[in-house]
């Protein structure tokens, strides 16, 4: 949450000549409602089953670009389905930039929280492993530009 994969995502997909889609505002065109209302009624387990349908959905596309919600790769099915259809690029970022960029946002649902840090930093330690096995590709966007970003991202993963 914050590392800039639909930024990232849409902007990249528009240099290549790629559909851009974002499993969050996906599942919301689907439902007619957010994310956090879906957590609301549903629970964190039924949204994690909209996702998992909507990443297979989306997976099964050509000439895509597809930015996952942040728990996505929690689900091995999830993590089998990224792996065996495209090439996954990890969007890394440290804590405090996961922090200032999510300070005012309130439609994340995971960070509603008393310390939004210490649940960061909870939701990384948890998650980075299944990031960094997954990952064709590792890129930091602590400080670099988007354009600077993308650049590596191509350049990586040969996509010119």
């Amino acid at each position: 949450m914050g590392s800039g994969k639909t930024t990232i995502g849409r902007q990249l997909a528009s240099r290549i000549g790629k559909e851009f889609y974002d499993t969050d505002k996906e599942i919301e065109k689907r439902t007619g409602v957010d994310v956090a209302r879906i957590f609301e009624i549903e629970g964190e387990d039924g949204f994690r089953a909209r996702e998992t349908k909507m990443l297979k959905d989306l997976a099964s596309k050509n000439d895509t670009i597809i930015a996952t919600g942040g728990g996505a790769i929690l689900v091995e099915e999830n993590r089998n389905c990224i792996k065996e259809n495209g090439q996954v690029v990890y969007l890394k970022s440290s804590s405090q930039k996961l922090y200032d960029r999510t300070a005012r946002d309130k439609k994340r649902p995971l960070l509603n929280t008393d310390d939004r840090m210490a649940t960061i930093e909870e939701l990384l330690k948890i998650r980075g492993p299944f990031y960094e096995a997954a990952a064709d590709v590792i890129v930091s966007t602590d400080d670099e530009p988007v354009k600077q970003i993308m650049n590596k991202i191509i350049n990586c993963l040969k996509l010119t």
